[in-house]
């Protein structure tokens, strides 16, 4: 047991990690599939620590947390208002119904695929998309055009001032692969950033991936387009931010 962890009713544990509404707990605990230290639980309102539980013989699902580390595909969507097939997906389904809820840091679009966390911790979610922090986030970019050979600098000059926005791009660098093939790596994030600032230029991006965030790299994950892994904040963060 965690020095940190706190008692709480059965049935609000249960419901916070998705795995059924309150009232589906006093019929688990009916069919003798709850059990608490050992011994079988007694009443919905019971105060357990969530370490002693076990559903089914089994014990509960990340109940200190959640963070992921996630592949996303081309055609998923991070938002659960958008039409569309979701990022959570590719979770287990009762993932989707945590409290706090689980939420992509830093939202890639539809047509955009590559490395992304997800997490329910909010102050995690907050250090990673923070320009404060200096985590930068580089993206692989599949142009329709070729470079006009003036973007490196422009985008390095931090005078870049997009449309809607009322304060210019923060300086970025922009490495060349060739005439339509490149790298951006950000220190913010706005939305559809790296459309916006091509499109700027007179381009228009055809294929767009985040392949780092920080020293993280998507490459090193070895994880496949809907692949996910389970890592915790600290973790993460050595992998991001390596001293």
């Amino acid at each position: 047991m965690s020095r940190q962890e706190k008692q709480e009713r059965l049935d609000k544990l249960l419901s916070n990690l998705g795995y059924g509404a309150r009232n589906d707990v006093r019929h688990w605990i009916k069919a003798g599939w709850i059990s608490v230290a050992g011994e079988p639980a007694t009443s919905p309102a019971q105060k357990v620590y969530a370490s002693e539980v076990r559903l089914e013989d089994e014990p509960l699902d990340h109940p200190d947390g959640l963070t992921i580390i996630y592949h996303k595909p081309l055609g998923t969507v991070c938002s659960r208002k958008e039409n569309g097939r979701l990022i959570y997906e590719d979770f287990p389904a009762r993932w989707i119904d945590r409290k706090p809820p689980l939420s992509p840091v830093g939202r890639l679009d539809k047509e955009t695929t590559g490395l992304l966390i997800v997490t329910d911790d909010g102050m995690l979610n907050h250090r990673l998309t923070s320009p404060k922090q200096h985590i930068s986030k580089t993206y692989a970019v599949t142009l329709a055009e070729p470079l006009n050979g003036g973007e490196v600098a422009l985008f390095a000059a931090g005078t870049l001032l997009l449309d809607n926005d009322d304060r210019p791009c923060m300086p970025a660098e922009l490495v060349v692969h060739s005439a339509t093939e490149v790298s951006l790596t950000l220190h913010e994030g706005r939305y559809h950033q790296v459309r916006r600032m091509f499109a700027a230029t007179g381009n228009h991006v055809v294929t767009l991936e985040r392949s780092h965030i920080g020293q993280l790299s998507l490459l090193a994950t070895a994880l496949q387009a809907g692949e996910f892994k389970v890592t915790t904040a600290d973790a993460l963060m050595e992998l991001i931010q390596p001293e």
